[in-house]
């Protein structure tokens, strides 16, 4: 069969499980990006089928998630801002999207996974978020069988970096809210790096939306209440799974009267 870039496929040899969309052609090797997990590949021609199904099919837990119903007719609220960098511009632009569905003000920045740690710090003055994602694309290489090692993971050590640039800029987790990864990250050195949340507990994949539904459930907690951390996990692709964290207190001030 003959493929062309940006054609939507899946991969026989991992039974189909993922689509992908065609981002690049080299000889008979594809190169692959997720079209919903946060996930590149590359793969032979002969591996790969033409998805002809609806791309949003496993878009169906977001549906799941309620909107915040806020009680306007007393109070006002002035949810957490967000400052989220990515190292892909289509998942980039669908997590602003997501903000905006919510009426969240948040800024994204485009940067390779390479590059955040150096512009954190610079980053983080002028923004002045309440709530950072710093995320992008990972991957741990399981051929090597050590998942205690950082540096068998594909961009784990630049999101442990970034992440220690953030805690020098902000000591507290509740005064920044952290959440960093990919997929199949390393989680353990991400939370003793100093984040919030974090990817992946069991090294899984995890959706492009998930870093930006944790860090919209904590735009939207109450400042002064600790946040439900369960429930917040709950409602990502992958749950517990994909993401863990800390309890901490949500970002959102709320203000009377209206």
């Amino acid at each position: 069969m003959d493929f062309k870039i940006g054609d939507i496929v899946t991969r026989n040899s991992y039974n189909n499980d993922t689509i992908f969309r065609i981002t690049n052609i080299e000889d008979d090797i594809c190169y692959l990006t997720g079209i919903n997990i946060r996930l590149c590949a590359d793969a032979e021609k002969e591996d790969l089928k033409k998805y002809e199904d609806d791309i949003d099919r496993d878009e169906e837990f977001l549906k799941n998630i309620e909107k915040k119903e806020l009680n306007r007719d007393d109070y006002f609220y002035l949810p957490g801002k967000i400052l989220h960098i990515d190292s892909d511009k289509e998942y980039l632009d669908r997590c602003l999207k997501y903000y905006d569905n919510y009426n969240i003000m948040a800024a994204g920045i485009l940067l390779t996974e390479s590059e955040i740690p150096n512009k954190m710090n610079e980053l983080l003055k002028e923004y002045n978020p309440d709530i950072v994602v710093i995320t992008g694309h990972d991957a741990y290489y399981k051929k090597r069988k050590n998942e205690q090692n950082i540096n068998y993971y594909k961009n784990s050590k630049y999101f442990k970096q970034a992440i220690e640039e953030a805690r020098k800029y902000e000591k507290s987790h509740e005064k920044l809210v952290v959440i960093a990864g990919g997929c199949q990250s390393d989680y353990e050195e991400l939370i003793k790096a100093g984040a919030n949340f974090a990817s992946s507990p069991k090294r899984v994949n995890i959706h492009a939306l998930d870093p930006a539904i944790v860090a919209t459930k904590m735009s939207l907690s109450d400042i002064a209440k600790d946040i439900d951390i369960k429930n917040i996990l709950e409602d990502t692709k992958y749950g517990s799974n994909g993401i863990g964290g800390i309890i901490t207190k949500g970002t959102m001030h709320i203000g009377y009267p209206r």
